[in-house]
């Protein structure tokens, strides 16, 4: 009897701490852990996306090593939408025939597919917005395979124009934003939810508590350096803001549209790693030059960016135009940028006291590929105009 006993209690007992670790190795990750990546329609494509260019995206992520790189979502922003059913459902337009399948596509090339709305009446070229239908869009887009949602404010702001007050205006868009994030949660299916407000109100101190995985920071990008740059070097003070989960978001990428030259990408490339920002292509990826190519999937650049401590980088020092900006990353290293916001070449230095290192440390250029190593105190260098030198720092 005591041996039975025995018995039962240590299979009562396995069967329990099998099913904690089942339970625990079937847990989803969590979402946005770190910053996502991918691509998006708008920058290159803008209201010409369509189905086909969308499989097109896929087929280049999945064959050119972007996948490989990390690049995950595909993502449709504006004018994919119809018109509503008599159910009130929300249907796509010709340009997209059968999302579902279009969802099953992407998916079985091993990336995940994002979608585009907002909580207003119209999205901002005018098409079909989510409200008040928010609900029925959650479960149409969990149906239709969706794992991620640009939730852009647009035509909401007539009603926070038509409020009482300020205050009231505000708390119509939290709730507006917290409305689209519950029912989301309430279909079961994990989807990033993108915040789209420009950076207003300070998005970035309450954009965790309405469901933001990230949030715009910023006005639209632009194709061009003077854009960019301001875009980019705009980031002063949000650091704190931004973690595991929640990013702050300065835009999508541009690298591979024309309007910049080489230099100008790696440093747009190296800004947006060191601010842990999402790495979101915009450009036409089955026309990818090999130096667009190669600025996209550099692994080292991704490896700053993806850092699973989740430390946004900030300014650390500015001497006229060149500006050095850093993160620490999760191996107690630096990622360091010494940019040149200059028209022409300059020197730039980091110095190390301001990583808070002292004497000698190892010095590795990221872009060049190459070991500097030991060096004492400081490291000076020649700076393209409108470049950067991208470094590895070890103590």
């Amino acid at each position: 009897m005591k041996t039975l006993t025995r018995i039962s209690i240590f299979v009562l007992v396995a069967i329990v701490l099998s099913l904690a670790f089942s339970s625990r190795a079937q847990a989803p990750a969590a979402l946005a852990a770190t910053p996502p990546m991918g691509w998006n329609s708008w920058n290159h494509f803008a209201d010409k996306v369509d189905d086909a260019g969308v499989r097109a995206a896929a087929d280049a992520i999945a064959s050119s090593g972007m996948k490989a790189a990390g690049y995950t979502y595909v993502n449709i922003d504006d004018t994919w939408e119809g018109t509503r059913d008599a159910s009130g459902n929300i249907t796509t337009n010709k340009k997209f025939p059968d999302m579902k399948a279009l969802a099953d596509y992407v998916h079985s090339k091993g990336l995940k597919i994002g979608i585009y709305s907002g909580p207003g009446p119209k999205t901002c070229a005018g098409y079909e917005g989510s409200y008040p239908h928010e609900e029925q869009d959650a479960k149409t887009y969990a149906a239709w395979g969706i794992d991620y949602l640009k939730y852009d404010l647009c035509s909401f702001t007539r009603f926070m124009d038509r409020a009482h007050s300020a205050d009231h205006g505000h708390q119509l868009m939290l709730d507006a934003y917290t409305k689209m994030h519950n029912a989301l949660v309430a279909t079961g299916r994990p989807i990033v939810f993108s915040l789209c407000q420009y950076g207003w109100q300070d998005v970035w101190k309450w954009g965790p508590s309405v469901g933001g995985n990230l949030w715009r920071t910023t006005g639209d990008i632009e194709d061009n350096y003077d854009r960019m740059a301001t875009i980019g070097f705009g980031q002063l003070a949000l650091a704190k803001y931004a973690g595991p989960g929640h990013w702050n978001d300065p835009d999508m990428l541009e690298v591979g549209n024309g309007g910049m030259n080489g230099d100008e990408y790696r440093t747009h490339m190296s800004l947006w790693a060191i601010l842990a920002a999402p790495l979101l292509a915009g450009n036409d990826l089955s026309k990818m030059t090999p130096e667009t190519l190669a600025i996209l999937t550099n692994h080292d650049v991704i490896a700053i960016d993806q850092d699973p401590a989740g430390h946004q980088g900030d300014r650390i020092s500015a001497l006229g135009m060149t500006e050095d900006w850093g993160r620490t990353l999760a191996d107690g290293s630096w990622a360091v940028g010494i940019f040149n916001r200059n028209d022409a070449p300059a020197e730039g230095v980091l110095r190390f006291d301001d990583l808070g290192i002292k004497g000698r440390a190892h010095v590795h250029d990221v872009w060049a590929a190459k070991d500097l190593g030991e060096l004492e105190r400081e490291y000076r260098t020649q700076v393209p105009a409108h470049g950067v030198v991208l470094l590895i720092v070890k103590k």
